[in-house]
């Protein structure tokens, strides 16, 4: 018997659960330059081949000295300059200074670094106000990063902050997970693409876009199969197509029960159903299974339930499938300032707008309905307000979860 066959609906957890313990992480790599990935995952260990810093540096702009026999309130000649990319590189002599700045390396022979604030100069002589210790102001070689040092882990996401460590140490390109293929289908008949002229009954394919730009924030290789029609034969080989080139098949519409909605029976045809039917509202026909190449996740047609469903659920798939791992929403508790009606028997997501009052976080639903249906109450909000399966109507005034949109919606 499938998922779907047997009395009642899978509470959220379950199905998450079931959904990360049936993705297997890919194993493809490739190697590729620096300026090429960012958002990708490390598939390896990096190692620092070069210290950070590669020379003893200064930390801040003034003049290097040999401290021994160096006093306050005497003149003494300023040997040369070193400048960052043009150092010194001449023995200082005792007795005398070398002009630095923040950067330069250290001439043969100084051993501290008196800082421009504690001077007063000519072009030809200083005189220190105030002496540093040795040792002072330099930054060491290495200190940052020794060679051979371990310095980012296989797994890593690679952002700003990784690559300019990674271009510290001299990395030009490291080993990386390939990114995950996506083939993405829009079902259904009245479906329009906007421009094109609407007949009665039609209707312009909203998800396509929608789910278009929260997949590419995800960081993965999309392919976009357009619009399928209402006819078995199409969904068959477009299923079947997608299936051999991509590593998920993402569809929205034709998982309910009506009589044109195919996207079932074509799966259990060539693949398998792992559940079908969440106690969710809205989003209960979101659907997981898997093909003979590739995983599937069937979204409901109505677009705040197919964003919504792929924002909870069919993202955390694609993160699984990309050493990433499941990465929940953060969650706040916020008093509701708003009254909300809600029926028990299934875990609830409606669209709110939180902020801070100064004591504590506060949410209000946002202006508009909540069906799922209507676009504008996601498209004005900026969190999930998740209340409970068995809980009933809210109060104003009561405390309730909410889930903050993240970078992805």
């Amino acid at each position: 018997m499938s998922c779907c066959d047997q009395p009642g609906l899978m509470p959220l957890e379950t199905g998450l659960q079931m959904l990360l313990a049936a993705v297997t992480p890919t194993l493809e790599t490739e190697k590729v330059s620096l300026q090429e990935c960012a958002h990708r995952v490390l598939a390896e260990d990096v190692f620092a081949q070069a210290p950070v810093p590669g020379f003893d540096n200064s930390a801040m702009d003034g003049y290097a000295i040999q401290r021994n026999g160096v006093e306050c309130d005497i003149a003494y000649p300023i040997q040369g300059k070193s400048f960052a990319g043009k150092p010194y590189t001449e023995q200082i002599k005792p007795g005398h200074a070398i002009r630095i700045m923040t950067g330069a390396a250290i001439p043969p022979g100084a051993d501290c670094v008196i800082m421009q604030e504690n001077t007063v100069a000519t072009d030809s002589e200083v005189t220190f106000k105030k002496l540093a210790n040795v040792g002072n102001n330099i930054r060491k070689q290495g200190e940052d990063i020794p060679p051979g040092h371990l310095i980012l882990n296989a797994g890593c996401e690679l952002k700003a902050a990784h690559l300019a460590l990674l271009a510290s140490v001299g990395c030009e390109a490291v080993t990386v997970y390939k990114k995950t293929r996506v083939a993405l289908l829009s079902t259904g008949d009245e479906l329009k693409t906007p421009g094109e002229a609407l007949a009665f009954g039609d209707i312009y394919n909203s998800n396509g876009p929608a789910l278009t730009v929260m997949l590419n924030n995800l960081n993965v290789e999309l392919i976009d199969y357009g619009v399928i029609e209402d006819d078995p034969d199409l969904f068959r080989q477009a299923f079947l197509k997608a299936d051999q080139e991509c590593d998920f098949v993402i569809t929205s519409g034709g998982v309910s029960v009506g009589e044109a909605d195919y996207t079932k029976d074509i799966l259990e045809e060539i693949g398998q159903i792992n559940f079908w039917k969440l106690a969710i509202k809205p989003g209960k026909p979101f659907a997981f299974g898997e093909l003979p190449n590739s995983y599937f996740i069937g979204l409901p047609g109505n677009p705040v339930s197919a964003m919504v469903t792929f924002h909870i659920l069919g993202s955390q798939a694609i993160r699984q499938h990309q050493h990433l791992g499941c990465r929940r929403m953060p969650a706040l508790q916020a008093v509701s300032s708003t009254a909300i009606q809600k029926s028990p028997g299934r875990m609830d997501f409606q669209r709110g707008k939180w902020q801070w009052n100064g004591k504590a976080a506060e949410v209000a639903l946002t202006k508009t309905a909540q069906g799922s249906h209507i676009l504008t109450s996601l498209a004005d909000a900026n969190c999930y307000i998740a209340l409970e399966e068995d809980r009933g109507d809210v109060a104003m005034g009561e405390t309730v979860t909410i889930w903050l949109f993240d970078q992805l919606i």
